[in-house]
């Protein structure tokens, strides 16, 4: 084993790529022909379709408001990067370098010397002690699931980090979106529980250029840090699914998120210079959560008879999303490929109801007009699930699933979203679909430990469906405190048996971005086959990559 208990990684001299040489035009402000602009510079439109119809002004990323407006993470960043075409290693953004101490409980944070926010202010150790101590004063502001204790100024670029334990593993908190660094000269002394942060600066690419409920115009800082643009100005529609299809092949929209099933043949086909549909796996799946804190989900071969019926060919399909069905370790080989354990490598989980019957019978629980029964007491269970989102659909694919093959009825509970999180938080459900997911195999399966534990009714950050477990812990302790490879490879192992067997949560469909582009105006967006960071808006530090490199085409 290592004697020297060491991490480092550190930046290259430019993080950032050569900036793309621009014109100093101005682009016009229409949502129409993608933006058309003076001197034929054209802005980019991007269609938003997971946004609901109208924008809402609350720019406060720590808020525990569940409505926010678009592109937050264009105009804030974090420290870090997760790098999805580097098997989602983390690697420096706003740090220059990220380095543990030997015991692994103390992280030093190096920072960039270069960075300012966009009213011209440098971000210095002060704004991000602020930014990182925001989730230790309030639980409802932990959005990011930290699990650090305390953050320390060693000097002006300086920072330490602390947990109370080997944390190796934990730098994928930094990468996230929703731990970004802030201004403390704006946001000290503001309430973040209402406060709605109308006009953001941040030290991201962007600056909010204009507002409205049903397009939010951002444009390109000519002093970011990390170079300047030929783009100017992004514009951000709300939009739905067959209305982006249309707008797509119209030129009015340049790029967006959305499966669409016969893409190839309805979109790329129809001009493949120009019409691009990507898939890019996010490491993680949508996964149905059981509460095991309580009966009857406290027994796993129930668990299991439930994970055996649920129909995932049928839901990718009804999704627009086919060929994503989850494996059963929650892992997605395109980004862990050489991590999964050999016979869970590529496998689907398919319909298995003879399986699942003799999973039922081994539960002890009879079911009798459609309900659970054992020593006495019946339940029916519920399925609770984002109304928001249009879940309604797949919802009761897997209703008519269980009760067809289990004769289990099981009633669909709907809820908004915020209304859902909050009952997920504090594990008022039975069976709840939530995604899974985090920066590597640690980061992934962190959320399963008992740190993570809170009793019904409390509220937790992560680990909704309150999995307590000796060999888990174990297991994670080993993935988040050792820097041993053949250690970390054979606790993940682990963890991956776990998952499939005991199945604390059961994995539905991988997620995936879906990513549609029109070139008509910009070119060099990367492909699945070449790319080294991802073209998703969500992802920040890969957007901003991504939109550095693109060119305003000749033709």
């Amino acid at each position: 084993m290592p004697t020297r208990r060491a991490f480092i990684v550190r930046a290259a001299a430019s993080a950032v790529a050569v900036p793309l040489g621009a014109s100093a035009c101005t682009a016009g402000t229409g949502a129409g022909g993608a933006g058309a602009g003076g001197k034929g510079t054209q802005a980019l439109v991007f269609g938003k379709t997971d946004g609901g119809t109208t924008f809402v002004r609350n720019f406060n990323v720590f808020g525990p408001a569940v409505q926010k407006a678009p592109s937050i993470e264009m105009i804030y960043e974090p420290l870090a990067r997760i790098d999805y075409s580097d098997g989602a290693k983390v690697k420096p953004w706003l740090a220059k370098s990220l380095e543990f101490d030997e015991a692994g409980t103390t992280l030093t944070v190096k920072l960039r010397d270069d960075v300012t926010f966009s009213d011209g202010k440098p971000m210095t150790a002060d704004d991000v002690v602020f930014s990182l101590s925001i989730p230790l004063k309030d639980a409802a502001f932990n959005t990011g699931g930290t699990t650090y204790d305390r953050v320390a100024k060693k000097d002006a670029t300086t920072v330490t980090i602390h947990w109370a334990k080997a944390a190796f593993s934990e730098l994928n908190q930094l990468g996230n979106v929703l731990l970004p660094v802030v201004p403390k000269h704006i946001w000290e002394g503001k309430n973040l529980r209402t406060w709605t942060n109308p006009d953001p600066v941040g030290t991201g690419a962007f600056t909010l250029e204009r507002f409205a409920a049903q397009q939010v115009t951002l444009r390109a800082r000519d002093d970011y840090w990390g170079g300047k643009f030929a783009l100017k100005e992004i514009k951000v529609i709300p939009t739905n699914g067959d209305s982006l299809r249309a707008q797509l092949l119209r030129g009015e929209v340049n790029w967006a998120l959305s499966g669409w099933n016969g893409g190839e043949q309805e979109y790329v086909a129809k001009d493949p210079k120009r019409h691009m549909y990507q898939k890019y796996a996010t490491g993680g799946a949508y996964s149905l959560f059981f509460n095991t804190a309580q009966a009857p989900f406290d027994d796993v071969h129930l668990r299991r008879a439930l994970a055996m019926t649920i129909p995932r060919k049928d839901i990718v399909a009804t999704l627009q999303r086919p060929g994503t069905e989850a494996g059963p370790t929650g892992l997605v080989d395109e980004v862990y490929g050489d991590e999964i354990v050999p016979e869970y490598r590529g496998k689907v989980q398919k319909v298995d109801a003879a399986a699942a019957q003799k999973e039922l019978a081994l539960s002890g629980f009879k079911v009798k007009d459609g309900k659970l029964v054992k020593d006495g007491k019946s339940y029916t269970p519920k399925l609770s699930f984002n109304q928001d989102y249009g879940w309604d659909a797949y919802a009761n694919i897997m209703i008519r699933s269980w009760q067809k093959h289990l004769g289990i009825k099981v009633k669909p509970v709907g809820a908004p979203s915020a209304n859902l999180l909050d009952q997920q938080q504090r594990a008022e459900f039975d069976l709840t679909i939530s995604t899974t997911g985090g920066a590597g195999v640690a980061g992934l399966y962190s959320a399963l430990s008992s740190v993570a534990y809170r009793p019904v009714g409390e509220t937790a950050v992560t680990n909704y469906g309150r999995w307590k477990d000796e060999a888990t812990d174990a297991a994670i302790r080993t993935l988040q405190g050792s820097n041993d490879p053949a250690e970390t490879k054979s606790a993940g192992e682990e963890m991956q048996k776990i998952v499939a067997e005991q199945v604390p949560f059961s994995p539905i469909y991988d997620s995936y971005w879906f990513v549609l582009i029109n070139s008509e105006h910009w070119t060099g967006w990367p492909t699945p086959d070449n790319y080294s960071y991802v073209p998703f808006p969500g992802a920040g530090p890969d957007a901003t990559l991504t939109l550095m490199k693109l060119k305003q085409a000749t033709t």
